[in-house]
């Protein structure tokens, strides 16, 4: 099966090349991809060597929307033309026979998919925008860390870090009721940020974000999510809970050992949650619904969208450091 696909090479060159996918089979899905949402916190993360997640040459992308075009035998609740979002791509080989590794691989023009698998592919709302729905899993990563953390109605909840999953812990606590606290670096990223419930945000570039907390939270916040996924971050991040407060490591701190100062936690008496992945199913579920309802305007997010033939020079973008102002991305494959 002939397709598209943005490959990263192992010099961290990017190009549009040709490439064959899989055969589906009588256990398979195909889909004609729409749009991939571009995710620059883990794929950068992978591009660049802070996760390994297999050799080069790569495909990344692990959010995807498309149409059904294949339906195997033995599937059942798929029909040809269904609109569905998918997180799944089996197997793409360069023309030159070279295998690809596939993380998971959604930026390409098709995708064969296992529909059994914990990161397969589901029907697309009614009402829910392709760009907005191919941005799914950060939102739902977000959902995940909240659903494990637990914060209550009323609770004070500092985000550290207002990227793509920090939006998605704001939107999630403000739907249950929290006073929810917002920092980041950029005014942008924090105007989105109210827009999606941020009751107060802090910008830790020109103000004392601790001092900024303190007045919103004298104690200190019951619930800290560290968004930002750097290891500096965390220090300061902890030293916002309140005593017998909570903490959740939201962001990916790689595969290297990290460290941070013992005493502050120990001395607190924090909890502690380490969220991985989107939360699955039930996760992505929900946030396509609050979508769909209205009560998750994610499209706010987006700030970039562009053609396939355009994502190399995004992406090569986005690696030399000039990815100030890209929030949301989106390619577009048809």
């Amino acid at each position: 099966m002939q397709a598209k696909a943005l490959i990263c090479n192992a010099d961290r060159s990017f190009e549009l090349a040709d490439v064959t996918l899989a055969e589906p089979g009588a256990t398979n899905i195909s889909v004609r991809a729409v749009c991939s949402g571009v995710s620059i916190g883990t794929e950068f993360a992978v591009i660049m060597g802070k996760l390994n997640w297999g050799p080069y040459p790569l495909t990344t992308g692990y959010q995807a929307v498309g149409v059904v075009e294949h339906v195997g035998g033995d599937v059942e609740g798929f029909d040809v033309g269904d609109r569905v979002y998918y997180r799944d791509n089996k197997s793409i080989t360069l023309a030159d026979g070279v295998s690809v590794t596939t993380a998971a691989g959604t930026h390409c023009s098709a995708a064969v998919i296992d529909p059994t698998s914990t990161h397969g592919i589901a029907h697309v709302p009614d009402g829910v925008d392709d760009e907005a729905a191919c941005l799914y899993v950060m939102p739902a990563v977000g959902l995940n860390g909240v659903d494990m953390a637990n914060p209550r109605m009323g609770d004070v909840v500092v985000v550290h870090g207002a990227g793509l999953i920090g939006l998605g812990v704001v939107a999630a606590c403000s739907h249950r009721g929290c006073t929810v606290v917002a920092i980041d670096i950029e005014d942008a990223r924090l105007d989105v940020a109210r827009k999606l419930g941020a009751d107060h945000v802090i910008n830790g570039a020109r103000q004392d974000a601790a001092a900024a907390v303190r007045a919103i939270a004298p104690d200190g916040a019951d619930a800290v999510f560290e968004s930002t996924g750097i290891p500096a971050c965390l220090d300061p991040a902890m030293a916002l809970c309140r005593t017998h407060g909570k903490f959740v490591y939201q962001g990916n701190y790689g595969q290297a050992p990290i460290t941070y100062n013992f005493l502050v936690p120990h001395g607190k008496r924090l909890t502690t949650f380490y969220p991985c992945d989107d939360g699955l199913a039930k996760c992505r579920t929900a946030v396509l619904k609050n979508m769909a309802m209205g009560a998750l305007a994610w499209g706010e997010v987006i700030t970039h969208r562009v053609q396939a033939a355009e994502a190399p020079d995004l992406y090569a973008s986005i690696r030399d450091g000039n990815s100030d102002g890209v929030l949301g991305a989106v390619i577009h494959w048809s």
